[in-house]
Parts: C-alpha cells; sequence; structure tokens
C-alpha cells in the first residue's frame, strides 16, 4: 500500500488522477441521469420469485395484461344519490370511455344497497407508476362540474399507485440537496474553513454520479433490479460513507503534516496508514450488502449489489482523488487552521483524551454500566410490531386513495376493488369455483364464473374484510387450504392481500436467514483486518447489544412519539445490515488505531492514544452519517422515516457511546487479551504513569501509608516538580521509550552509567512515613537509578533501549 500511496501523491501523477475522475464524469454523467428511467417499480419486482402471488401476475397475464390495472372510482352523498347525481356519474363513465389508457371495458356504475354511493371500475394500462398520477388527475378533472355535494374519490390499484408516486417523485433531487446540505453544515463546523468543506462533497458528487452510471449499467446489462427505494438509500449511503471515509483520511493528512514538511510525503504516509482501516470498512459495508443477495425479496436482494456498487466506487474515488486534491491545494486549504510541522497534536489534550482518562480509572466498572443502560434500551423491542403497514399507515399524512378506501369500505363488501385472484387447471376449474365461494370472508355473491383460456381457468372472489386486515390475510390463507385440496387443480392464490402476506411472511424468513450470514461476515473481516478472535467477538458483541438499544429505543419513539401504527415488516432487516455493517466502521477505525499504538506503546496507552486521535473525527463522521439518514424522514413514506430514524439514533449511539464508553472500558479492561492470540497478546505491558492519589501533588509531611501513588505524564497535570523521592517513597521504576514533560521544560531522565533510559513508569509504589531527603540522594528500595531533573530544548530526549520489567506489572 505504501508503493501505491505514493504514486497516488506523485508530484506530476496526482494531476493525472484528477483528470481520470473528470473524464469518468464527463463520460458517465448522461447514464446516471437515466438511472430513474430504469428502476423497476411494478409490483412483481418487489415479490419473492417463488411466491404464489408472484405466480398469480405471471399466470395472469393471458387473462388481464401485466400493466393492467384497475382504477376504482367511487362516488358519495350522505342522504342518497340523487337524479341529477346519477347522471353526472354516467356522463363521467362516458367521458372516460375516449381516454387515452384506457385497457378495457369500464364495469359500473353499481350502487351501493344503501344508495348512498356507486362505484365505477375502470381498467387502466400503466407501463410507468408515474403515469397513474396523469391518469388520476384527469379522471377527477370533471368533478368540478358535479351537482354541490357530490364527492368523488379514486382508488384501488390506481389510486394507491398514484399517492406513491407522488411520495417518491423527486426522491433522487430531494435527498441529494437535502444530504448535502447536511455534509456541508456538519462539514463546515468541523473543519472551520471556507474551503475544505468543498474536497469531500466533491469527491461525494464524483461519487455519487460514478455509482449511478455503474448501477445503470448493471441494470441494462445485467439484470440488476432496481427500484425507488434502493436508488434513494444508494444517494444518502455514498454521500454519507464517502463523507465518513474523507474525514478520516483527511485528519489523519493533518497530523501527518504536523510531522513532515514536505505535504507529498504527508499525504503518502496518511494513506498508508489510514487506508487499511477505510478499506477494511468499505469491505465490511460491500460485504454485509451483498449478504442480501440471500433474500429471498426481490427488491431486497436488489439493493445489496445496488449498494455494494456504490461502497466500492465510494472507496476508490476517496483513497484516490480527493488526496490528489489535497495535495494539489497545499497546506493553505485548511486555513485559518494550517498545520505546521511541530505543531502541537490538538488531540493529545483534548475532550475524548480527557474522556479515555476518567474511563481508565474504573473501566469495568464503566463497561458493565453503559452494558446495563443499553440492554435495558433493548426491552423496548417488544413494543416493536414488524408485521407490516396497511396502506393507510404506510403514509405520514392521510392520502386521497385512503379516503377513497374508507368510502369504498362504507358502503360496499371490505374487499371491492382488490379482490382474492384464482388460478387453476381449466379441467378443475368448477370444483375450485365451488370451494372459492365457500370459503368464509369471501361474499359467495362476488365470485366470477371461471374464464378458460388454454386450458387455464381464471376467476376472483371479493373480500368481506377490508383487504389490508388481519381478517383479510386470514381469509387468503383459508382459501389457499380450500382450492390446494382441490385434486388436479394446481391453483394459486394471488390479488393484492395475498401479495401483501407473502412480502410479510418473506421478510420474516429473510430476518431470520440474513442477519446470521451477516454476523459471521463481518466477524471474519475483522478477525483478518485485527489478527485476533477476542477482539472482534468483544466487537460484534457490542454492535449488536448497540442495534438492540436502537431498535428498543425507535420502537418506543415511534408508538409514543410519532403515532406509528406499526412497522414494515423488513425494517428489522434494513437496520440491522445498515448498522451493522455502518456501526462496525467507528469500532474497526478505533481498533485499528488502537492496535497501531499498541504496537508503540503498549495496549493499556495505546488504547487511550487511539481514543485521543480518532475520538474528534469519528464523531464527526457520526454526525455526518446520522445527519444523512435522517434526511430519509423527509420522504411522506412512513417506512423510509423510520428507517432513518433507527438509522441515525443507531449511528449516534455508536459513535457516542459504544465506541468511545463501551469499547475503550473493554479495552482497558481486558488488557491485551484482546489480542489473542496474536503476538500483540504476549507482548509486555508497559505501564500508564498517572497519579491516583486525588490528581494532585502530596504534601511534604504528608503521611502516606499503603496509597497508591503514580505520577502523571502529561502537560494537563502540573502538581509533581520535584523529585518523588523527596518525598521518601519507595518504588519500582521501568524503563519506557519516551521522556514525560512536566509542562515547564523539564524533563525526567536516567543517569546511570551504561543505562541511559530516557524516562520511566511506576510499575508499584509503596509509602511510608520517614523525613524527607535531598532529591540528590539515592533513593532506597528496588530503584537503584539515581533521577535527575534535565531540561531540554523540545521537552523530550531521543528514545533509548528498552529492557523487560523485572516484576510482573501490577493493575492501577
Amino acid at each position: 500500500m505504501a508503493k501505491v500511496a505514493g504514486w497516488i501523491t506523485h508530484r506530476y501523477v496526482k494531476y493525472v488522477v484528477i483528470a481520470f475522475w473528470l473524464g469518468a464524469v464527463a463520460l458517465l454523467g448522461p447514464l446516471a441521469g437515466k438511472l430513474t428511467g430504469a428502476q423497476d417499480n411494478e409490483a412483481a419486482s418487489w415479490l419473492p420469485k417463488d411466491a404464489e402471488s408472484t405466480q398469480v401476475l405471471e399466470k395472469a397475464e393471458a387473462f388481464v395484461p401485466a400493466d393492467t390495472a384497475p382504477a376504482v372510482v367511487v362516488f358519495e352523498r350522505k342522504g342518497g344519490l340523487t337524479a341529477d347525481d346519477e347522471a353526472a356519474i354516467a356522463d363521467h363513465v362516458a367521458a372516460w370511455g375516449s381516454i387515452d389508457r384506457l385497457a378495457g371495458e369500464i364495469v359500473g356504475p353499481v350502487t351501493s344497497q344503501d344508495g348512498e354511493a356507486a362505484q365505477v371500475i375502470v381498467p387502466i394500462e400503466l407501463t410507468d407508476w408515474d403515469e397513474s398520477i396523469v391518469v388520476v388527475d384527469d379522471l377527477l378533472a370533471a368533478a368540478d362540474d358535479d351537482p354541490a355535494g357530490l364527492a368523488m374519490h379514486v382508488t384501488g390499484p390506481v389510486g394507491g399507485a398514484a399517492d406513491s408516486a407522488k411520495a417518491f417523485e423527486g426522491i433522487d433531487s430531494t435527498l441529494l440537496f437535502a444530504a448535502a446540505g447536511v455534509v456541508v453544515v456538519i462539514l463546515l463546523l468541523t473543519y472551520r474553513s471556507p474551503v475544505l468543506w468543498l474536497l469531500p462533497v466533491v469527491s461525494a458528487g464524483v461519487a455519487l454520479t460514478v455509482a449511478q452510471a455503474a448501477v445503470y449499467l448493471l441494470a441494462e446489462y445485467a439484470d440488476l433490479t432496481v427500484n425507488a427505494q434502493s436508488a434513494g438509500i444508494l444517494t444518502v449511503l455514498v454521500f454519507g460513507a464517502g463523507t465518513d471515509y474523507a474525514l478520516l483520511l483527511t485528519a489523519r493528512y493533518r497530523e501527518e503534516l504536523r510531522k513532515h514538511t514536505d505535504r507529498h510525503e504527508a499525504m503518502a504516509v496518511a494513506l498508508h496508514r489510514a487506508s487499511p482501516a477505510i478499506i477494511a470498512s468499505g469491505a465490511t459495508v460491500a460485504v454485509g450488502m451483498l449478504c442480501l443477495l440471500f433474500a429471498t425479496m426481490s427488491s431486497t436482494a436488489g439493493l445489496g449489489p445496488v449498494a455494494a456498487a456504490g461502497i466500492v466506487v465510494c472507496l476508490l474515488v476517496m483513497l484516490t482523488l480527493l488526496p490528489a486534491l489535497l495535495v494539489v491545494l497545499g497546506r493553505w486549504v485548511f486555513w485559518p487552521r494550517v498545520p505546521h510541522v511541530g505543531d502541537a497534536e490538538p488531540t493529545e489534550h483534548g475532550f475524548w483524551a480527557r474522556a479515555g482518562q476518567r474511563i481508565a480509572v474504573h473501566p469495568r466498572r464503566t463497561w458493565i454500566g453503559t452494558a446495563v443502560v443499553l440492554a435495558i434500551a433493548s426491552v423496548g423491542i417488544l413494543q416493536l410490531n414488524a408485521t407490516g403497514l396497511t396502506t393507510e399507515e404506510s403514509f405520514r399524512s392521510e392520502q386521497p386513495s385512503i379516503v377513497g378506501e374508507k368510502v369504498l369500505s362504507a358502503h360496499f363488501p371490505g374487499g371491492a376493488g382488490s379482490p382474492v385472484v384464482v388460478i387453476a387447471e381449466g379441467a378443475a376449474a368448477d370444483d375450485v369455483h365451488t370451494a372459492l365461494a365457500a370459503v368464509d370472508g369471501i361474499d359467495p355473491t362476488t365470485v366470477t364464473e371461471p374464464v378458460v383460456k388454454d386450458g387455464v381457468a381464471y376467476l376472483e372472489g371479493t373480500l368481506t374484510s377490508e383487504p389490508d386486515s388481519d381478517a383479510a390475510y386470514d381469509t387468503v390463507d383459508r382459501v389457499r387450504d380450500a382450492v390446494h385440496a382441490v385434486p388436479g387443480a394446481e391453483a394459486v392464490v394471488g390479488g393484492e392481500t395475498a401479495t401483501n402476506l407473502d412480502v410479510q411472511r418473506a421478510s420474516a424468513r429473510d430476518n431470520a436467514v440474513i442477519i446470521p450470514i451477516i454476523l459471521l461476515a463481518v466477524f471474519l473481516i475483522l478477525v483478518l483486518l485485527l489478527r485476533a478472535v477476542v477482539a472482534p467477538l468483544v466487537l460484534m458483541g457490542t454492535v449488536v447489544l448497540s442495534f438492540g438499544a436502537a431498535l428498543g429505543v425507535s420502537a418506543f419513539i415511534f408508538q409514543n412519539v410519532f403515532g406509528f401504527a406499526g412497522a414494515d415488516s423488513s425494517f428489522p432487516l434494513f437496520v440491522f445490515v445498515f448498522l451493522v455493517a455502518l456501526g462496525i466502521d467507528y469500532n474497526i477505525f478505533l481498533m485499528t488505531r488502537v492496535r497501531e499504538e499498541a504496537q508503540r506503546l503498549g495496549h493499556r496507552r495505546g488504547s487511550l492514544v487511539g481514543l485521543a486521535a480518532t475520538g474528534g473525527v469519528i464523531t464527526s463522521a457520526g454526525l455526518v452519517l446520522a445527519g444523512t439518514f435522517a434526511t430519509l424522514g423527509t420522504l411522506p413514506a412512513v417506512a423510509f422515516a423510520e428507517i432513518g430514524f433507527a438509522v441515525a439514533f443507531g449511528v449516534l449511539l455508536d459513535t457516542l457511546v459504544v465506541r468511545s464508553v463501551l469499547v475503550t472500558a473493554l479495552n482497558l479492561d481486558i488488557g491485551p487479551t484482546m489480542w489473542w492470540p496474536s503476538r500483540l497478546a504476549r507482548r509486555p505491558e508497559p505501564l500508564t504513569i498517572a497519579l491516583l492519589a486525588a490528581h494532585r501533588q502530596p504534601a511534604r509531611d504528608e503521611v502516606l501509608v499503603n496509597k497508591p501513588l503514580i505520577v502523571y505524564a502529561d502537560a494537563e497535570h502540573r502538581t509533581f516538580r520535584t523529585s518523588l523521592f523527596t518525598y521518601g517513597i519507595d518504588v519500582d521504576v521501568y524503563p519506557v521509550e519516551y521522556a514525560w514533560d512536566f509542562g515547564d521544560g523539564e524533563t525526567l531522565t536516567t543517569t546511570s552509567p551504561g543505562n541511559p533510559y530516557p524516562s520511566f513508569d511506576v510499575a508499584h509504589v509503596r509509602t511510608r512515613r520517614r523525613p524527607p531527603r535531598p532529591s540528590s540522594s539515592r533513593p532506597r528500595g528496588r530503584a537503584r537509578t539515581a533521577w535527575t531533573r534535565t531540561p531540554t530544548a523540545s521537552g523530550a530526549t531521543s528514545p533509548g533501549p528498552r529492557r523487560p520489567p523485572r516484576h510482573s506489572t501490577p493493575s492501577t
């Protein structure tokens, strides 16, 4: 990777990289614009391929063209229809006979038994669901001339399609602008630079354009199913994940600029250090998404390759184009906070460094308390009703087709306009007709006479209950049992209600099968990345616990705050995929840095340095990803709003609690065993210097009996100003690599002949009452090296050789 990083940031090749991506955008931009036209939003493209309802859609094409759907128009007047009403309805029916998209004979008007309503069924040819908006407008065009008090509604499949099309109308541009706006605001707050924020946004825009073009080509030539749902999620995913990768790389680049004069060298080192974590993160997301191919739901299976393609393109852009842009523009792009060689690293004493110090005091108590809180939050899952949403419950506001459905149900049988469809062998048509009419929940007077073509019979029957109710689902099961029992019929049952039922059951199956597959795939990636077994197991446990808490809190909010009736049956799977695949990213970012620092400083100190170094950038990345997914809440569809809220909340939970508190506390408590069975787990652990006696300097005459005293090493704690031995403290001293600056330019160093260790850790402190001795005196106890205070120009000395500790390391 070092060679590749050097090549990307080469003084001349960087311009080639930029030119390549500009050419790719120019070439592929027109293809990206065709993605909307390549979407397949027909019912069959969402359904399980082996479901009975899907078979009915395929076999029914011989009787009802696949692109034909009924528009159910219902008229209502409280108190009863008048003669003028009936005349107006007849005029409407006559006018509709000449509309362009009429696909057959108009049925009706049929007047209800109470005389207050009439329904007309208009068969419509729809090649795209967006056309349903125009059809509904045409049907309602003459309503203004109706007699006063006569209400007209369009419902049924065409009315529902029109509402859905309006809900998703402009979804790509809406999500694009919303996600871009969120990213810009957070980047401005993060970088506080008027220029730097442009580079991640431009890079994300390039990645989105190329990803959309790639997905279009897959849909056009590889038979990939793309719908409005997967196209919308692609926009959010590329912007969110791409900005995350940009934040991580840019933060490491800025860190290296403080160490290297040449910005090309700084970027090469930054790429070399950061790319493994970024690539592992992208691979985790891509593999997790590809696991969706095991789904039986066609819409879910189609989302996997779409999202994976977006992530792969995103990785390529962020690891090539963004570094080239940063190197071309130079240091000034960070203005007004331009990093210079020798500048102090602000993360060393920032918020996350202080948070790590607090966690380090009682790590076990911290992780147990955090885990208990998350477990309590997970109890809310019991309130989650992910059994599917009715048509009315699927929208955040009342839709015109829902109003019409309610009017229709009030005056006609509950399933009017959404019949149960049965396809059977022609020879058994009469027996199937008898069996269908005898089913409880089917109005026997509405069962049509079999229509037989090419040895295949087609029948319909109307439900007595609303088509999206539990009673209707039970009726579909009874119909299937009845017609399956007819010998030689080979009957299959479909229709709108049967389709919804099949979707619910397929989603439940997918949840049970795919979730374990994703867990296994992500675990294997972590094992390869971290070269350990314990750490991946711990991380997977934290992510699953975080998922449970996010789902539990979301279920509580949905029911008690937003007032949602339930959740879509695919909701748990989608939230799991995004939270595990994306949430594990932050653990990857953290743990790869911890592993890097542990090899240099030891596990305990490495855990704290890793948290301090990555805390700020991971928090910013989490805010970006949460913000982009929250933009799904701008859509009127409940399913999208629920996914957006749950993923956004879960990402924030991962970022602010799980990664920063829970994982860090577990790192400190478990210790080097986290890296078992790698060699790092058996490496001797140097101790961190800390003052545990109330974070203060002991008073000169203070009696210190059996109190643990360890000296703080960072500039935040400047109370230790004189030799430790002035206070009569016996110590065990081990050498470490780095000298510790106490904030005034003075560093403690050893002066033992032939043993020039630059600094020390206190492995154990034994205190007792005794008179103070001068600092120049040789201390008693196991430490035989005299310590002096030697000023240095930079506050540090060059590292010397290490030697293993002579004693086992006690817990601090």
